[in-house]
């Protein structure tokens, strides 16, 4: 069973059922015998209806997965005026209408990704100016980069974002999903105007979300989009899905997190109350049904960054505490410490879960390879999609970097066979340079004294947490260093016993 549980998790992280709610699926373990490997046929598996809900600016109605029951009238008509609705506009028709808004015109439209679990797409756009005053004073705004003198065009992206019908609307997957698009909106209107000219964003020009009272936004209330500038051609090399940087790349993409970080303490405070919670507490916040004392809030980033954290993954973490055959059943579920109720895996995220400490800020929350450009030469880099961004510790975007996308020999100097390992110099060398730029880098509010130490120990605390997550979802990357380091950490007393200190 384990074995076609974990198969299934790769192929549905893959992408090849995307419909379907990987929650749902360990929790029916008679599904499994549902599917033919590896055409991956799905059988006896119909729609029935979902109640109603609206989350933000997007219709959220769905229908879950449910085994051998068939449709209800109901569940057939809720379906098919889904259906009908993502039928009714597409994308190049999202784009003329906001291309309107900012006095553009639509040159061309080409589709360039899906979104993940087929929740819309990516476009290039190519667009102009009405006027020969429009053009000048988007090429003022801009800059040239985005801008093709010789088509008289400027370069931009649309994130178009029409989540399918057949997803059960309190799905938690389902809910993250669609959260994150309308934090990514807030992140592009409300934050990146105020970051460092070195550390570059896209640029929005307009949204779905900005624009409640323009012309034709009615026809666009079924859908988030985002009109953006297109980084690629200062940033012309992609990085690629799962692979590692070169040097000069890692390097970079360490200058731009620590510079990221640090602009967090440029500006004042964040207002908790407007950060979004995990999506289930969301949902119910946003919920008529649920406590509205002070109104729907949750309409900025999220309040922990990231979609890996444990208070979001307590499903993944149960399956993962009733594992006797894995070894990080024990390492992470069990007691932080005897006479602990919380174990060491609840411990950590305890410590990691934002509460307003001065080493705070704001973290990307997906730090990968294929989220970034870079220049040709690699020296510097770009990110992009900030579906995750929120707050936390900034070692948490290094945890999934140096795991998934630093190539290993900048991590240690061989091959990992040791079955624990610590620190190793070429490590400790990375984290020293984000340290230092991130000194460098940080204004009024964070001059406060981020020893070598404490930074190590938070460090080791981001590297325990995503090591959890891994093992409960699927171990990719440089999981040898990964799994070797945890067991460094988890087994100095020295850690543990300043973990317990720093959760009371």
């Amino acid at each position: 069973m384990r074995f076609a549980l974990n198969f299934f998790r790769s192929i549905a992280w893959a992408g090849f059922l995307p419909y379907l709610s990987r929650s749902r699926v360990e929790a029916c373990p008679a599904l499994i015998t549902a599917i033919s490997i590896p055409t991956c046929t799905v059988q006896d598996i119909t729609l029935v209806d979902a109640s109603h809900a609206q989350l933000g600016s997007l219709d959220l109605n769905a229908a879950p997965f449910r085994l051998s029951e068939a449709p209800s009238s109901a569940a057939r008509q809720s379906t098919a005026e889904n259906t009908e609705m993502t039928k009714a506009i597409d994308s190049r028709q999202v784009a003329e209408r906001m291309l309107s808004w900012v006095d553009l015109e639509l040159v061309s439209c080409t589709e360039l990704q899906a979104l993940w679990a087929g929740y819309g797409h990516v476009c290039a756009i190519e667009a102009r100016g009405k006027s020969a005053e429009t053009t000048e004073r988007w090429c003022k705004e801009l800059g040239d980069d985005v801008y093709c003198a010789d088509r008289d065009t400027f370069r931009l992206i649309l994130k178009f974002v029409s989540p399918p019908p057949a997803v059960d609307s309190q799905d938690e997957g389902h809910l993250r999903k669609i959260m994150s698009y309308q934090v990514e909106q807030a992140f592009y209107e409300e934050v990146a105007g105020g970051l460092d000219e070195s550390t570059v964003v896209p640029v929005c020009l307009v949204s779905t979300r900005s624009s409640p009272a323009l012309e034709g936004v009615a026809e666009l209330r079924h859908v988030t989009a985002t009109l953006l500038t297109d980084l690629r051609p200062k940033f012309p090399i992609a990085g690629e899905k799962r692979a590692a940087l070169n040097e000069r790349q890692v390097s970079a993409a360490l200058n731009w997190l620590a510079r990221f970080h640090g602009n967090y303490w440029k500006g004042p405070v964040s207002h908790f109350d407007r950060l979004v919670l995990p999506p289930l507490e969301e949902y119910r916040r946003r919920n008529p049904g649920g406590n509205r004392e002070h109104g729907w809030v949750g309409d900025a980033l999220w309040l922990n960054g990231g979609y890996t954290y444990l208070a979001t993954r307590r499903t993944e973490y149960s399956y993962l505490a009733e594992d006797e055959s894995s070894e990080w059943s024990t390492a992470f579920c069990d007691p932080v410490a005897e006479g602990q109720a919380a174990s060491t895996a609840e411990t950590v995220a305890e410590f990691l879960t934002p509460k307003g400490r001065p080493f705070e800020t704001y973290i990307h929350g997906d730090v990968k390879s294929e989220n970034l450009f870079s220049t040709e030469d690699g020296q510097q880099v770009a990110f992009y999609d900030f579906q995750y961004v929120g707050m936390g510790l900034g070692v948490c975007d290094l945890a999934k970097l140096f795991t998934c996308s630093v190539p290993l020999s900048m991590l240690v100097d061989s091959a990992v066979t040791e079955h624990s390992l610590p620190m190793g110099k070429g490590e400790k060398q990375l984290l020293e340079q984000y340290r230092e730029t991130l000194l460098e880098n940080r204004h009024a509010r964070g001059n406060f004294q981020y020893d070598w130490d404490v930074f190590v120990r938070h460090w080791e605390c981001a590297l325990v947490d995503w090591c959890r997550f891994q093992a409960s979802w699927g171990f990719w990357g440089n999981t040898a260093w990964l799994e070797a380091r945890t067991r460094s950490i988890l087994a100095d007393e020295g850690w543990r016993q300043w973990l317990l200190q720093n959760t009371e």
